[in-house]
């Protein structure tokens, strides 16, 4: 049995993998292969990189590191997780892990646009989910804002701050509650549905109010959190779906901790792994004490 099995190979997973296996507990990691910080460019946002690192960069080092002190990353899928009275048993397509502790670093899914090329926009930069992440890096650019609610018009006023030239694609006929505001702070608002493409370096937006050309686009459609699995255990989740934890990361079942994006609506590598430093030193606490 593990002290500690980590479901989700993230920059938090990874991180409290690492700390784990510095106090020199058992732990093992389970991923699929989808962290939302793969699909990151350049991040700039990172302490100790002042030229920026990619996401995928930071995830092959974070996983050399864990690797070095002898930590296992496999590649599956956990499907269910069951409480039992020595700690958790795990399913995956290649079996069962018995877990005195999990930590639960799953993660969020953006939900993306309908755009053909989506996957190669993000690549480049063009599409960008987190302006708390890079709206630095979008400074003085034509910004374009998609959406249809409170998150769409939050986004927007943010980015304000980093470009006059931020439009709001508002996904409904009616107009954005708080019109007036908007239009004194110089966002400029089209209603409807936008067909978006890619094309010379730049997204394109088809709106009734004609064809608008952008530097980026910012989605502001929600995500999916990946919470189900304590979900079916019983751990309570805030308004947001995130789950709900202690001071000491601990979901509302007992031995089950949580980080990352799955915990905080603010989606920042530094808060995961910050979360998963707590998560991991207050595991190797209540364990019982391993003599050498």
């Amino acid at each position: 049995m593990l002290d500690c099995l980590v479901v989700g190979g993230g920059p938090a997973g990874l991180t409290a993998a690492i700390y784990l296996a510095r106090y020199r507990r058992s732990v093992a990691v389970y991923d699929a292969g989808h962290s939302r910080a793969a699909l990151i460019p350049t991040s700039h946002n990172y302490p100790g990189f002042p030229t920026g690192i990619s996401g995928a960069e930071l995830l092959e080092r974070s996983a050399r590191q864990a690797a070095f002190y002898g930590v296992s990353v496999t590649r599956d899928w956990i499907a269910e997780v069951e409480k039992t009275p020595a700690g958790f048993v795990a399913k995956s397509g290649q079996g069962e892990v018995s877990a005195r502790t999990i930590v639960l670093a799953t993660g969020i899914v953006d939900i993306a646009p309908q755009m053909e090329g989506l996957d190669e926009a993000v690549r480049t930069g063009l599409v960008r989910y987190c302006p708390v992440c890079d709206a630095f890096e979008a400074s003085d650019q034509r910004i374009a804002v998609l959406g249809a609610g409170e998150a769409a018009i939050s986004k927007a006023k943010f980015l304000r701050a980093y470009s006059s030239q931020v439009t709001l694609l508002w996904q409904h006929v009616s107009e954005p509650p708080g019109r007036e505001e908007l239009d004194r702070d110089g966002i400029l608002v089209s209603t409807g549905t936008s067909e978006l493409s890619m094309s010379g370096q730049k997204i394109w937006a088809a709106t009734k109010e004609g064809e608008a050309c952008f530097d980026v686009l910012y989605p502001a459609l929600g995500c999916d959190v990946r919470s189900s699995l304590a979900v079916a255990l019983g751990a309570a989740t805030g308004s947001a779906g995130c789950l709900e934890v202690d001071e000491h990361q601990c979901t509302s079942v007992s031995g089950l901790f949580a980080a990352g994006d799955v915990v905080s609506d603010l989606h920042q590598i530094a808060v995961g792994t910050g979360h998963a430093a707590i998560a991991a030193t207050r595991i190797h606490k209540i364990l019982p004490a391993h003599l050498r």
